[in-house]
């Protein structure tokens, strides 16, 4: 690949770094493009013996492509040169499966910020990804080390390697010198290169489930002659289920299971293995693994139970069970799961322990808890929903609901995506995938915990700190509808499975009863529909009389969903009127739903065929036994449709914005205090004007007539404020005088103040400039170790905090999500002239919100942010009082710049 000059390659050892030098995130398990993972980290000098295997392995041609001529061994000075690096100057990393090194990757500092790469990839591996993941974490490790540009030197034939470069989303620029390719890019993470990036990690971890959901050939271990074991129920589900598939069975104790050969060990097994279900006691589910991983399997379904939900043995078991899994580069649904399910005609594969096979539908189900999957199932075949795919991951150790959200996002056969999430591994992760993903398809969530924040005992996962709403808001922003029990899940899932979106918010409510009537136009105002048509029709209508009215509705421009209601008659069976609800809404562009006979989910009477094979295709009416579950269902879908409507837009980028020097001020004040701290006042000003905040200047005094002296340097009409906690948080504001203006006035505030603070040398008084009459609001910025970085907005005051009326917003954030933040508090009305109040320069207070938001997105050790008091006016904003604190980061958000299946100390936790 890159070649660096004979004499350099053969020089003496350099300095060596210790392991436990390097920072940690800079070891990863990944994915590669084929589905399968590896692992990768820092080369050390253990790695000698492992690097000449590894070299042995290589083509001679890619060895020549590598150092520019024949060399085929490695001396003992070239593997010291190779292996003993500083980390510092000289940074390697090295691909392993099993422990195998497969690929070396390399970076070497020239002069200024430029460093030199050099990759290697062994031939039967190459075209997997693994060179441009490799360059990937290269350049994370280089930036984190103050490299800014890297450059190589390619031979002209070596089109794989010129591949990676240009492919890779930087701008790359090169040039011919004696008959080799120099090039060069700086490596800063450009949006092209983070989309370049993203494109890869989705196909990467798509082909990781579709191995799983396709999978030609299962082996089931631990399956019993036993009928009532659990590895007999494996067996019984796939063969009943009609599984299109090679179904083989794994027991050294048996001959035969179930009519079926038995096999004492997969590596037995005379044919190929896609995917391995485990049913085996959970201490020997490890000689399982590398029993699969010498045949070959693909993945390993873990139904098992013993893990981390058990305790701290277990999690330590589990650790080791997701750490071997890895390392052997297989994907692991589980452990303690039910299992997974297609439904497709061509697979029919139900590998769970659910004997209830889901009718074929459009929706992909992931839930993590067993006992709850079984529940899913049950529920979805009474409603009559069907399900393209369901997986169930107990404790979510490897596999997660990130993994089948890439899956479902190019799965034709996906149409909504259907989420139980009782832990998120990876916020940040989840939204940036959610984001995309609901655009095409949309995305059903019903979280747990979702007050308490809390997770279940078998989800080794760090525990959100960012308050609830900031985690609706991350979902909000992302499109996600999120809703608060399953059966409210299945009621918008039935609608989105079967009717077109409607384009607004106007309905038309079409009924035999009048009562039901009033409730469902109850129930529309309440959850913010408009109620643009009622037309009821008596209890005696019939089917042409519903036909008739929903042609109308449906014509009428002013209205974007009915709602149609049927209560018959007594001696009456509705298969009239179903029939017509049907005919009317397979051509309707526009929702319907329907409270029809009292049913739930899509009744049989009210379905339309499909020819994809579904039990209910498009056009199909579905049905709920309160007028009022439909509304709410319609209004979730409406709300759905208006985040769809939003153009996708290129903001403005914003101007006065100083990024590097931000930087730079910030890593002089941890030098100074690596420990982190609160910034003075001078420099929160200071960092904020390089985003372009103006603080408003203040002169901090001691005494009345350092006061005075400050308030005529302002020229007076000025504010003496206490500005020490608890102080500064009274609502009465009796630390607080304004309008100052002169030295009289100054003495009596001087000492009105000192008798509320009691000490005036620790009452923090300052003087400033009374600022114009306006609303005082609030921006705060934190940083959850988990979740990443948050925003909130707030009109100021003490009510506003007793009643949590904040708006959260997760960065990156653009205009448009500005505006509907500083709109939905609500305390809004106080902004656009509340009681003939004059209307704030709101552009300005969104604005600031997107600059707060910036520079938290940007300098990770801004820990905390607080704009406690902005006034916010008819000229613009004033931004009063911030307080800044600084820390080093523990937790660098290596992931944003790099694909990795993440994971912290000490516990595995998926991605």
């Amino acid at each position: 690949m890159t070649a660096a000059d004979s004499d350099s390659s053969l020089a003496g050892p350099a300095d060596v770094a210790e392991p436990d030098l390097w920072p940690a995130h800079w070891e990863a398990d990944v994915v590669l493009r084929d589905g399968r993972t590896a692992h990768v980290r820092p080369i050390t000098p253990d790695d000698a013996d492992g690097l000449v295997t590894f070299y042995a392995d290589v083509s001679d041609q890619s060895k020549y492509f590598r150092f520019f001529a024949p060399m085929p061994k490695l001396s003992e000075k070239d593997v010291r040169r190779f292996t003993q690096v500083d980390h510092r100057d000289r940074v390697a990393f090295v691909l392993t499966v099993a422990d195998k090194i497969l690929a070396v990757a390399s970076y070497e500092m020239l002069e200024g910020h430029e460093a030199e790469v050099a990759f290697l990839v062994q031939d039967v591996h190459q075209g997997r990804g693994i060179g441009q993941l490799l360059l990937e974490h290269l350049a994370q490790a280089a930036r984190e080390r103050g490299v800014q540009r890297f450059t190589a030197e390619v031979l002209p034939d070596n089109q794989r390697m010129l591949q990676v470069f240009y492919e890779q989303g930087y701008q790359v620029a090169g040039g011919w010198e004696e008959g080799v390719m120099h090039l060069e890019f700086d490596i800063d993470p450009t949006d092209t290169a983070m989309g370049v990036m993203a494109a890869r990690e989705h196909r990467a971890e798509a082909a990781s489930i579709e191995s799983f959901l396709s999978a030609k050939s299962v082996a089931v271990i631990g399956a019993s002659r036993r009928s009532d074991t659990i590895g007999a129920v494996l067996v019984r589900n796939l063969v009943l289920g009609d599984y299109s598939g090679r179904v083989y069975v794994v027991n050294p104790a048996a001959d035969a299971v179930a009519g079926m050969p038995a096999y004492a060990r997969v590596g037995d097994i005379p044919g190929e293995v896609d995917v391995a279900i485990v049913a085996v006691p959970a201490d020997a589910v490890q000689d399982v693994v590398l029993d699969c991983a010498a045949k070959g399997v693909h993945g390993l379904i873990v139904i098992s139970s013993g893990f981390a939900e058990t305790g701290e043995d277990g999690r330590k078991r589990q650790r080791r069970l997701v750490g071997l899994a890895r390392s052997y580069g297989l994907r692991l649904i589980g452990p303690n799961a039910l299992g997974v399910i297609n439904t497709a005609a061509d697979v029919a594969m139900n590998a769970s322990l659910s004997p209830i096979m889901p009718p074929r539908g459009r929706a992909g189900f992931f839930c993590q808890s067993g006992a709850l999957g079984s529940a899913i199932l049950e529920k979805v075949r009474g409603r009559g929903l069907g399900l393209s795919t369901f997986v169930s991951a107990g404790n979510r150790a490897d596999v997660s609901g990130n993994d089948l959200l890439q899956y479902w996002e190019e799965d034709d056969a996906t149409e909504v995506v259907l989420l139980y999430l009782e832990s998120i591994g990876n916020p940040r992760k989840f939204s940036r995938i959610a984001r995309r993903v609901s655009r095409s398809k949309p995305v059903i969530a019903v979280r747990s915990g979702r007050t308490t924040q809390g997770v279940p005992m078998g989800h080794v996962v760090r525990a959100i700190e960012a308050p609830g709403a900031a985690v609706d808001a991350m979902f909000r922003q992302a499109g996600i509808i999120q809703v608060d029990t399953l059966d409210e899940m299945f009621d918008v899932a039935q609608l989105l499975a079967h009717q077109p979106l409607p384009r607004g918010s106007r309905v038309a409510v079409i009924g035999n009863s009048d009562a039901l009537g009033l409730l469902a136009a109850d129930a529309a105002a309440a959850s913010g529909l408009e109620v643009t048509r009622s037309v009821a029709l008596g209890a005696e209508a019939g089917a042409e009389d519903f036909e008739e009215a929903l042609d109308k509705v449906i014509d009428d421009p002013d209205v974007d969903g009915v709602v149609a209601i049927y209560i018959p008659p007594l001696n009456a069976g509705g298969a009239e009127v179903a029939n017509a609800l049907a005919a009317v809404a397979e051509q309707s562009d526009k929702p319907i739903v329907s409270s029809f006979l009292g049913r739930e989910g899509v009744p049989e009477l009210l379905r339309v065929p499909d020819l994809a094979g579904n039990t209910a295709g498009r056009g199909s009416v579905p049905s709920y036994p309160a007028v009022e579950q439909a509304v709410r269902a319609l209004s979730r879908v409406v709300d759905y449709a208006t985040w769809m409507a939003r153009q996708p837009e290129d903001d403005e980028v914003l101007d006065r914005v100083d990024h590097d020097s931000a930087s730079r001020m910030i890593a002089e004040f941890l030098m100074d205090a690596p420990d982190g701290r609160d910034l003075t006042f001078a420099e929160s000003k200071q960092l904020l004007g390089f985003y372009g905040i103006d603080l408003w200047d203040r002169v901090e005094v001691t005494s009345a007539a350092e006061a005075v002296a400050a308030a005529e340097t302002f020229g007076w009409d000025v504010v003496l404020k206490a500005t020490a906690e608890p102080l500064r948080q009274r609502p009465d504001l009796a630390h607080v005088w304004r309008n100052i203006a002169d030295a009289e006035e100054m003495g009596h505030a001087f000492e009105a103040i000192s008798k509320v603070a009691n000490t005036v040398d620790d009452a923090g008084f300052v003087v400033m400039k009374t600022a114009p009459p306006g609303v005082p609001v609030r921006l705060d910025g934190f940083e959850d170790p988990l979740f990443g970085p948050a925003v909130s907005f707030s009109i100021s005051g003490a009510i506003t905090e007793l009643v949590g009326d904040k708006a959260y917003l997760i960065p990156p954030i653009t205009m448009l999500d500005a505006s509907e933040a500083v709109r939905s508090i609500r305390a809004a009305p106080l902004l656009f002239g509340h009681r003939g109040s004059d209307p704030v320069d709101v552009d300005s207070v969104e604005d600031l919100l997107r600059r707060v938001a910036q520079l938290k997105n940007d300098l990770q050790q801004v820990c905390a942010i607080d704009l406690s008091l902005v006034h916010a006016t008819a000229d613009g904003v004033a931004v009063l009082d911030a307080t800044v604190r600084v820390e080093p980061v523990v937790d660098p958000r290596s992931d944003w710049f790099t694909r990795r299946m993440t994971a912290h100390p000490g516990d595995t936790i998926p991605d």
